[in-house]
């Protein structure tokens, strides 16, 4: 029986942008531009063959992760720290290098990558407050408690950023799902990028 660990191709095809729709070619387009990357992340191009599921998924992935109020360091490690926990590998390589590329916000130390220090000082407690909720309720929707949200609202963060960070908890639920079931592997140029 395959599994994912043992998968040779990827279960959907890989849509590179010469072979994509006009449709598809521009949502491609869209994400390159907002994550501020030279290509086309491999989590796009496996349903590059559905241009419904690929609109409708980066659009919440954009509005989810790189808009609102709360910093997009701590939405990327917490879709790190669950990707980890729950051993999505391309999840979280891939955003633990855009947390890392973001490193220096956290601390200005050479070679720093918050990724290796998410138990550190140097992490804010808000921060890892935020982590440890987010990741509850990704990977045990039933335990969120009202005192979580409490904690959250001690530690600075307003309703508005509550709902954010429990967005994450959805968005990394998806984003891992598409990820592991695709079989999808890292991208070559993401490894080999530098920010």
């Amino acid at each position: 029986m395959d599994t994912i660990a043992t998968l040779a191709e990827p279960r959907f095809k890989i849509v590179t942008y010469d072979e994509a729709t006009p449709e598809v070619k521009a949502i491609y387009e869209d994400t390159m531009q907002s994550l501020q990357l030279p290509f086309i992340l491999n989590w796009f191009k496996c349903q590059g063959s559905n241009a419904t599921l690929l609109r409708g998924n980066w659009a919440k992935l954009k509005s989810t992760l790189l808009e609102g109020q709360v910093p997009n360091i701590l939405k990327q490690l917490i879709i790190y720290n669950v990707s980890k926990q729950r051993g999505c590998n391309y999840c979280a390589q891939a955003h633990g290098i855009f947390a890392d590329s973001m490193s220096s916000l956290i601390s200005s130390e050479e070679n720093f990558r918050v990724t290796q220090h998410m138990d550190s000082a140097v992490l804010p407690n808000s921060y890892k407050t935020a982590i440890r909720m987010a990741s509850k309720a990704a990977l045990d929707t039933a335990s969120i408690t009202n005192e979580d949200f409490q904690e959250l609202s001690e530690v600075g963060f307003s309703d508005a950023e509550i709902q954010e960070l429990m967005a994450q908890a959805d968005l990394v639920n998806m984003l891992n799902t598409i990820a592991t079931v695709s079989g999808i592997r890292l991208d070559n140029e993401l490894l080999e990028a530098e920010f």
